[in-house]
């Protein structure tokens, strides 16, 4: 877009692009990267969300400054981790894994850390932590069984997406439910617009 500074998106999940675009923000082009997810030993769930998000907008880096167009842009990257006390449980791609982590946390409550960083024009780094404290309720065994059988749950931090069926499962939230769903928005906006970027800009074009 003519008129507004580049914004690259490191990331390929359709959940964090709606949430931009829910507020307003188009990216310029999504910059998606592979990183080691694995975390490291005795790292708490809070570390990682937010050393995920910072090695992803790291990894994007050198890609997007190789382009003319993008030698300037800002890049966000998110990532978020769901946790009973200190056990960071898995975005699981097997039915049995996603099936262990519904187990664990039905009927209890559990936290989801967002990591957001944001790489500015000049290369500084900012980083930002979400908590957001979830209650499911207990879950039946025809919950269990139609919620995997759904598909859902594949990749999904703690084997949910909160946005969909799974939604249902939740009794109590304290914080941010868009963090939940993948990208805190308070957030990201107030990163992007306390390193200037006019966050205004596209919200004009919606009336």
């Amino acid at each position: 877009m003519i008129g507004r500074p580049k914004l690259v998106l490191a990331s390929g999940s359709p959940r964090r692009l709606q949430l931009l675009n829910q507020a307003g923000l188009e990216p310029d082009t999504l910059m998606p990267v592979e990183i080691d997810e694995s975390p490291e030993r005795g790292e708490l769930p809070r570390t990682l969300a937010v050393r995920l998000a910072r090695d992803k907008a790291l990894a994007a880096l050198p890609r997007v400054r190789a382009l003319e167009e993008f030698k300037t842009a800002y890049v966000v990257a998110a990532d978020t981790v769901v946790a009973v006390g200190r056990r960071i449980l898995p975005k699981p791609d097997l039915l049995e894994d996603a099936a262990a982590c519904l187990r664990l946390l039905s009927g209890r409550a559990h936290r989801v850390y967002g990591g957001v960083c944001l790489i500015t024009p000049r290369d500084a780094v900012r980083t930002r932590l979400v908590e957001t404290r979830v209650r499911f309720k207990r879950l039946s065994n025809e919950d269990l069984d139609s919620y995997l059988a759904s598909g859902e749950w594949r990749g999904k931090a703690g084997g949910y997406a909160i946005q969909g069926i799974a939604g249902s499962f939740v009794v109590k939230l304290v914080g941010s439910y868009t963090n939940v769903v993948g990208l805190p928005l308070y957030e990201t906006v107030a990163l992007l617009s306390g390193e200037t970027f006019p966050v205004h800009f596209g919200w004009l074009s919606r009336m």
